[in-house]
């Protein structure tokens, strides 16, 4: 699975202003339904921040990934913000959060989502990508480079889930 196949144009957004990490999860539910008018972004709202009692999804390096599972969803869906000030997002390293990669799963996972999941921890995980993203300054700029960067990590590169950032 290709990450333009999980990620669409209208599902990033560049120098966003978020207050706290609450209100970043309000602005992630809202790009997260725009491929999914159907499901309303309230609800995205509150099973990512029921996921988020469970622990933060703050990894490292000024990168979180918030995500869920969701009813009725066939599909993996992503949407990726840059904020234009970092925000506090309890992340394990103690360092404020200022690209944030959410995503939203079936219920019911299969390959293809684990491998969705892996693809967008990887993604994270590599700093140039981090540093060419942290760089850009529109939304269209900022889904080009995620695009264009993904693309350079080679399949072999994909860290199982478990040796990667906790899910």
């Amino acid at each position: 699975m290709l990450l333009e196949e999980i990620i669409k144009p209208n599902s990033v957004l560049c120098n966003a202003t978020a207050r706290s990490k609450k209100h970043c999860l309000e602005i992630l539910s809202e790009l997260l339904v725009r491929s999914y008018p159907e499901i309303a972004s309230d609800n995205i709202f509150r099973s990512l921040n029921q996921r988020e009692r469970l622990g933060s999804t703050g990894l490292d390096s000024g990168v979180a990934f918030p995500h869920c599972r969701v009813d009725d969803l066939k599909f993996s869906n992503a949407a990726l913000i840059k904020l234009s000030k970092p925000v506090d997002f309890d992340a394990v390293d103690g360092e404020p959060v200022d690209l944030v990669l959410g995503m939203m799963v079936p219920i019911e996972l299969d390959d293809n989502h684990y491998t969705n999941i892996k693809i967008v921890t990887q993604v994270l995980a590599d700093e140039e990508l981090r540093s060419r993203l942290r760089g850009m300054n529109s939304s269209s700029d900022l889904y080009e480079a995620l695009l264009n960067g993904s693309a350079l990590i080679a399949p072999d590169q994909l860290r199982a889930a478990q040796g990667g950032w906790p899910l």
